[in-house]
């Protein structure tokens, strides 16, 4: 029995699909995925289904989901052991077998194409990353956010998600493929409007085809954002995107661009980053952000 997390929650038996039931069995089974093979306190799973205002029957209706589910998987999961669900005092562990996750298939790729990067196989690797960015079907469990659910792990993925096709980027303007990423960067900035390196990239794959005032238009679009959702400018690293855009510097050009080396953990929604940036008229490498300043 298989599972996929990126996108709908989705389960399959060979290749047949398998109903999960109704949304309780699948917000318990979706949660539960998301920390398989851990045991997850009942405590957790209670506060994940219904917050603070948690029904007065609210056990017995996880203990009628982890039924249900149980009985799910005792008929289709093969072969026998690869997933199994079961009561561990404090709660439950969904055991998933390697290779029944798509997180983890997604997980092991980017490992592996980061990992092949850093030796200097950049075409291994921008393979790689392309291979797990394509395990991606939509909004992780997007059937169960659509339905009001939020949970801190959701964004989790969705942040590992959108700084794999930062790098996944970045090595494809390295190629010289600005035409080849700007559809997929535009969508990917829309879809996170306050994400500066993401803002940076789009910048330069704009700039390089010809479109310097759309590149310009990203820029305000995620200063306008950043002020609206925190009271921030832009970082500096974003804003010398911003001038060299205007002044047409070569530090543009493929063979000189502003280099955008990795995203730093950051409160939801602000990037933070380190820009290394290379050739004439650029600027030099700048230290992790520490201040910002801050709109009353």
């Amino acid at each position: 029995m298989r599972f996929n997390l990126l996108g709908p929650l989705e389960a399959f038996s060979h290749d047949d699909p398998v109903g999960l039931g109704g949304f309780n069995q699948r917000a318990t089974a979706g949660f539960l995925l998301l920390h398989a093979n851990e045991v997850v306190p009942t405590s957790k799973l209670l506060h994940a289904l219904w917050g603070y205002d948690t029904p007065a029957t609210s056990r017995k209706m996880v203990q009628n989901a982890v039924s249900g589910l149980r009985k799910i998987i005792d008929r289709h999961a093969e072969p026998v052991g690869a997933v199994t669900l079961t009561t561990t005092a404090p709660g439950y562990r969904l055991t998933v077998a390697d290779d029944h996750l798509d997180l983890w298939r997604f997980r092991r790729q980017v490992e592996a194409g980061r990992a092949e990067l850093a030796t200097g196989d950049k075409g291994a690797g921008l393979e790689k990353l392309r291979a797990a960015l394509r395990l991606w079907r939509g909004p992780v469990l997007a059937d169960l956010t659509e339905a009001g659910i939020s949970w801190p792990e959701l964004s989790a993925v969705a942040g590992l998600r959108m700084s794999v096709f930062e790098d996944y980027a970045q090595e494809t303007l390295d190629r010289g493929g600005h035409q080849e990423i700007l559809g997929e960067l535009e969508r990917m900035a829309a879809a996170e409007p306050t994400g500066e390196r993401m803002c940076g990239l789009l910048m330069v794959a704009l700039y390089r085809c010809g479109r310097q005032h759309d590149a310009l238009a990203a820029y305000q679009r995620t200063r306008a954002a950043l002020l609206d959702n925190f009271g921030l400018d832009p970082g500096h690293e974003l804003r010398a995107v911003e001038v060299a855009v205007l002044n047409q510097d070569p530090s543009l050009a493929l063979d000189a661009e502003p280099r955008w080396r990795r995203t730093i953990s950051r409160p939801a929604g602000v990037h933070r980053c380190e820009r290394i940036t290379a050739g004439r008229g650029a600027a030099r490498r700048s230290g992790t952000l520490t201040h910002r300043r801050r709109h009353p």
